[in-house]
């Protein structure tokens, strides 16, 4: 059975290929968005690293893991929070204050929620990482 979020089926793999302790992990169909809550995640220092590959269709993303991932999802529905509202999805989707990350998708890119909360701007909340 296909899944019908690409996002969602990424992350759930990725959270799946760190429970059991895998060193990398294949997503496929690779999108601009998987690629940037990716970027989000190394920048954060949850992977070591990842690769886009060109197999001629949607593309892939090759991970790399490093066992830093306890969990990791998708925000579903996608939540608009302003830039001074970040702590209250913080309560509801990690465990404690500063551990941990949320995925935003501002005007100005995804970013985490540290740095749209730096910039003084709101977005809509996508996914989660601790």
């Amino acid at each position: 059975m296909a899944g019908n979020d690409p996002l969602s089926n990424a992350l759930s793999g990725l959270d799946n290929a760190e429970s059991v302790g895998h060193l990398s992990h294949t997503v496929q169909p690779a999108s601009n968005v998987i690629g940037s809550v990716l970027e989000v995640f190394y920048d954060r220092g949850y992977i070591d690293g990842f690769e886009f590959v060109d197999d001629g269709k949607s593309g892939r993303f090759e991970i790399e893991l490093k066992g830093a991932i306890n969990h990791c999802g998708v925000v579903k529905p996608r939540y608009s929070a302003g830039a001074d509202e970040f702590e209250k999805w913080e309560k509801r989707y990690l465990p404690a204050r500063d551990y941990g990350a949320l995925v935003v998708t501002t005007s100005h890119g995804v970013m985490s929620h540290y740095e749209a909360r730096e910039q003084g701007i709101g977005g809509q909340v996508i996914a989660y990482v601790y």
